[in-house]
């Protein structure tokens, strides 16, 4: 597949639901394909759904979804830094760095003055992202049925506006991800966020997901966050803000 262009499964506007950013405004730009297939995951519909668009087309949608907010001229503020523009723009998929394309987009859209996020499977190289990118980076735990793919080289690239994230859904999980918090002096190195598995409902459940771990106990919301207050462990517990809003399997939220 040529740079010039990418598959692209939805382009859409919506509150950002997760991350350090939660809340704000945000065009999100959802690309096609995924060599990872965790046990939860909530697009399996990104696996194979999508049409092909050049980059210029991709911005240029994007660029329409911001137009109310380029004429109001306004930004946010953040503790971080200086103001930020909105909408944001999130970089999502499936696994966005399955294509070459995607580099090149980021890099364009951050030319183009926007604040861009990407969420990203912590499988794939995230080095060659353009710096100014805010990389949202997965640490699989065992439940998702990936932990293997783990990248774990990518830590040396961290910075502290990216952010990592723990997917958990059970005991074992936790317990993991608790270890690898501390073993690695992970909040050293950037925001380290905590989200529970939101249940999957039955017209998100694809059927080439792995299977969860045989022996391995759920944790409900309110015990994983009762574990992270009891551990003092240095997180932010997120929960998936879209879907306290709209429907678990809506699309385009």
């Amino acid at each position: 597949m040529s740079d010039d262009s990418l598959v692209v499964n939805e382009i859409f506007y919506s509150v950002q639901g997760e991350s350090s950013w939660t809340g704000l405004p945000c065009v999100f730009v959802r690309l096609t394909g995924c060599p990872l297939r965790c046990s939860y995951c909530d697009t399996a519909y990104a696996f194979r759904e999508g049409r092909r668009m050049t980059r210029a087309e991709v911005r240029q949608r994007v660029h329409a979804l911001a137009e109310p907010f380029r004429r109001s001229g306004l930004r946010v503020c953040r503790e971080d830094g200086p103001g930020v523009r909105l909408p944001l723009v999130e970089v999502t998929g499936g696994e966005p760095l399955a294509q070459a394309g995607s580099l090149l987009l980021m890099r364009e859209l951050c030319d183009d003055g926007f604040t861009v996020l990407l969420e990203t499977s912590g499988a794939l190289d995230i080095s060659r992202v353009d710096p100014r990118v805010h990389r949202i980076v997965d640490v699989k735990c065992p439940s998702s049925g990936e932990l293997d793919r783990n990248r774990w080289e990518n830590l040396e690239w961290l910075r502290p506006t990216d952010e990592l994230k723990f997917v958990i859904g059970t005991v074992e999980d936790y317990e993991w991800a608790r270890e690898q918090i501390r073993s690695r002096d992970l909040a050293r190195r950037c925001p380290v966020l905590i989200s529970w598995v939101h249940p999957l409902t039955p017209a998100q459940m694809d059927p080439s997901l792995k299977p969860v771990p045989e022996g391995h106990r759920p944790l409900t919301r309110r015990e994983l966050a009762e574990r992270i207050l009891a551990d003092a462990l240095p997180v932010r517990f997120q929960a998936q803000l879209h879907k306290w809003i709209w429907p678990a399997d809506q699309r385009g939220v």
